[in-house]
């Protein structure tokens, strides 16, 4: 009564098609009865490797009886050979409409329609399961609280801070570029060890290829990995009583984006070098660290055998970046009871500079290509 049957033995397939079909197959590969016998029993049996009253064809007349494992791996081979590869071209193409075993076609014919859909349609379907699975992740209230909470605290620590303490007002924008430069690295390390499974399988079967899942994962990201950091801004910038200028906002604003953008980007490329949480957390620790120290805040006068150090960290671009936003070299401030002095001349912000913000953002776009193509290569090695 069925329409059609899968038989599977030992998890191995070993025949699918119409269930009318059935009986018509095993005789053409060598397993034929000579009495009349309930086809659900017979297909149980060869699952079971028994077939007491069958033999293939090439086995010898005096030797009618195969041990189980020999029936199996020969069914195994005969579906390879007879009916995977005739079932690719099935889903490919909506003329199939017969099962025709004795024309199978090769190996070469199947790889050259290995793809049955177009790579906007699977990075679509991609896209849209991705948002769909990721949505209450990245929208949680336990993420959401801590973002929230970290802004309205941190506004309420420099509240509406007046522009002659400079230096409290250099700390908060360096504080903008670590928490947002560390923060989503953490997140993205999880991504490809936790999806490795999936991606293994799934791509394996060949249901799609790399570059439409690896475009769909980027594009997917970035209204749920945004959202929270705008958010961020909007409270943080404003509480902390930073330039009140709608450009000035909008320019941080972008630069802060970026920043995550780059961020992820080194996250999802240690999640797919080494494909194992721990040592991807471990080695994003160390970096985080680094680029920490390095970051131009802390340590200004960097010995110069090591100061190649800071031109690696996204958050030194970054935290330049804001400082070009919110002061020119020609603002001043009153360093003193009516004392003016130059920001230029400020030593946190004299030992970053305040020019070529161009070539910085050229660096951060270098960075955020590269980050993304490394993950993506990676993610070719895994088999």
């Amino acid at each position: 009564m069925f329409d059609k049957v899968v038989l599977l033995s030992e998890g191995s397939p070993i025949y699918y098609g119409l269930a009318s079909t059935a009986m018509e197959y095993f005789s053409s590969v060598g397993f034929s009865t000579s009495i009349t016998v309930n086809p659900a029993d017979l297909l149980l049996d060869l699952a079971n490797g028994i077939g007491p009253d069958f033999q293939h064809a090439t086995e010898r007349s005096d030797n009618p009886q195969q041990d189980p494992k020999s029936v199996r791996e020969f069914l195994i081979s005969a579906y390879d050979k007879n009916i995977s590869t005739r079932l690719k071209i099935e889903l490919c193409s909506s003329d199939v409409s017969s099962y025709n075993y004795k024309e199978a076609p090769t190996r070469n014919d199947v790889k050259s329609e290995k793809w049955c859909t177009t790579w906007w349609h699977q990075f679509k379907i991609l896209l849209i399961r991705g948002m769909r699975e990721r949505r209450f992740e990245a929208f949680n209230r336990l993420r959401i609280f801590q973002v929230l909470s970290v802004a309205i605290l941190g506004g309420l620590l420099w509240w509406r801070t007046p522009s002659s303490h400079i230096d409290d007002r250099v700390a908060m924008l360096f504080f903008f570029s670590v928490f947002w430069g560390f923060y989503p690295l953490y997140n993205a390390v999880f991504t490809f060890p936790q999806e490795r499974a999936m991606l293994i399988k799934e791509r394996s079967s060949g249901m799609y290829r790399l570059s439409a899942y690896f475009l769909a994962r980027t594009v997917g990201d970035l209204p749920m990995e945004l959202a929270l950091p705008t958010a961020f801004t909007f409270i943080f910038y404003w509480m902390g009583g930073l330039k009140p200028d709608p450009s000035t906002f909008i320019l941080s604003l972008l630069v802060v984006l970026f920043s995550v953008l780059v961020s992820q980007s080194l996250g999802l490329a240690f999640g797919a070098l080494l494909m194992d949480v721990k040592q991807a957390t471990t080695l994003a620790s160390v970096t985080t660290l680094v680029f920490l120290i390095a970051g131009g805040y802390y340590v200004r006068q960097i010995p110069p055998f090591i100061i190649w150090l800071k031109y690696l960290s996204y958050s030194y671009y970054c935290y330049k970046l804001l400082l070009g936003i919110q002061y020119d070299e020609n603002d001043y401030y009153e360093c003193a009871k009516e004392v003016y002095c130059r920001v230029a001349d400020y030593p946190a912000i004299k030992s970053v500079g305040l020019s070529h913000l161009w070539i910085d953002i050229s660096i951060m776009v270098l960075m955020l290509v590269g980050y993304r193509f490394m993950a993506y290569i990676a993610l070719h090695r895994v088999r």
